[in-house]
């Protein structure tokens, strides 16, 4: 357990590199178009594109929650939104030489399922009729399983959304309370059976440790019970504790979380029981049967990582809508106006709503390619990069720490991550984040890595 307080640092979780913090080169209008453009001819009709919509709304704060959220009871804002998204979508239409091929569309939030079932086919028709739909396609929602309705689960499969993720995040109800977040045992089972019944073909739990009051023996219930309706599934996450970024984190103090060693114990029982009932660990924090696209695309080296976390194929242009999302065009990153109102002013005149972004440099670039690597397949190789670069030499001379205490392995070519290396993903890429050890602020920008 040393390693866990010698290597317990403030750390990005890498679902892009650069970080967010670290964007520096905010694309124009006329730059994004290009960039955008450019993507588009390059890999609509091999892969295609992944789309991904972001619904902000929810009725209640979950204070252990550090997503862009829009709290409110009036669902009268919902059809104003959803125009808006389309709008948006319809700038990216002008942009194309031909129909995208959609390859993946997830709908992240906030909660998806706070909008009507008939509110969400009317925006996916709408974007599902300017579109063609790959043979390999992978539609995902998430749903809150407290509002997620049969009627929202039967909308969304006749719309081709064969994956279904559910916010569980702890059973207790003293964490429940603590972090504002309700749904019982009964709900999920009930909702899970209907989703089953209907015919998806994966079912996700998203769960996560380190919450306040959580404890050995509770976290153990709670992944008993998710055990017994046996997802496809599961991401464990590292609560990310960001009161500086989300104040209803404040709800509680940090005396009351589980912290280091006792926060690891309770990522190792996950571990163990997860293991024990024939998941694979897939990445960082994500585990799967072996019958689920994610453990194939594991075995298969094809497992990916991006915004919307570890996906089973990669497309090299992921266009994302609403308010707060980020577009991805490998080389470049685009971050939409983070506030409902002023995202729709700029989408009605006309305008891509992006505040903030990144133009990739050539070293960005390979950079990125070898945290992809650590991330996805615990392995990176030099060999194939064109250009000498600092980050790799200064890199490699802060991995040998790491070498020393057995979490990776060091060749002349290659970097590999080892089994009890696997806990330290971020520590690792961590040593080639050329943007993290450049920066000159002290203000603090991540969640630790334990």
């Amino acid at each position: 357990m040393n390693l866990i307080s010698k290597y317990n640092v403030a750390a990005p979780r890498y679902t892009s590199y650069p970080t967010v913090p670290a964007w520096n080169s905010t694309p124009t209008q006329e730059q994004w178009k290009d960039l955008v453009s450019t993507s588009f001819k390059k890999t609509n009709s091999k892969n295609g594109i992944s789309l991904y919509i972001h619904l902000p709304f929810c009725e209640s704060l979950c204070t252990y929650c550090a997503c862009n959220t829009r709290i409110t009871v009036n669902h009268k804002v919902e059809v104003p939104y959803l125009e808006s998204i389309l709008k948006e979508w319809n700038l990216y239409l002008a942009l194309f030489d031909e129909k995208p091929k959609l390859k993946e569309i997830h709908l992240g939030g906030g909660t998806p399922t706070f909008f009507a079932p008939e509110n969400l086919q009317r925006l996916l028709k709408g974007i599902l009729d300017t579109a063609v739909i790959s043979d390999q396609a992978d539609f995902s929602f998430e749903g809150h399983p407290s509002n997620t309705t049969r009627e929202h689960l039967k909308t969304l499969f006749d719309l081709g959304f064969k994956r279904v993720s559910f916010g569980i995040q702890d059973f207790d109800p003293i964490v429940q309370d603590v972090i504002n977040r309700y749904q019982s045992f009964e709900e999920v089972q009930t909702v899970v059976k209907a989703a089953r019944e209907i015919g998806y073909t994966s079912i996700n739990f998203d769960l996560v440790y380190g919450l306040p009051f959580q404890k050995l023996e509770t976290i153990t219930d709670t992944i008993n019970k998710v055990i017994e309706l046996k997802p496809d599934r599961i991401a464990f996450y590292s609560y990310a504790h960001v009161p500086w970024i989300k104040p209803g984190q404040r709800k509680f103090t940090e005396k009351d979380l589980p912290v280091d060693v006792e926060k690891r114990r309770l990522y190792e029982k996950g571990l163990d029981l997860f293991k024990e009932h024939g998941y694979e660990d897939i990445g960082m924090d994500h585990f799967a049967l072996k019958s689920d696209s994610l453990f194939e695309a594991l075995k298969n080296k094809n497992l990916h990582r991006n915004f919307m976390g570890y996906t089973s194929g990669y497309t090299e242009l992921m266009v994302s809508l609403g308010c707060s999302s980020i577009s991805d065009t490998w080389n470049s990153f685009a971050q939409n106006i983070k506030t409902v109102e002023a995202y729709q002013d700029a989408v009605n005149e006309g305008k891509f709503p992006i505040f903030k972004g990144h133009v990739l440099t050539e070293e960005d670039l390979v950079i990125r390619k070898h945290i992809l690597n650590i991330m996805c397949q615990g392995e990176t190789s030099w060999q194939g990069d064109q250009i000498n670069y600092e980050a790799k030499s200064k890199g490699l001379q802060r991995c040998e720490e790491l070498q020393k205490d057995k979490l990776i392995e060091l060749h002349p070519d290659k970097l590999i991550v080892t089994e009890t290396g696997r806990a330290f993903l971020r520590n690792i890429c961590l040593c080639f984040d050329a943007h993290y050890w450049a920066k000159t602020s002290t203000q603090p920008s991540f969640s630790t890595t334990v």
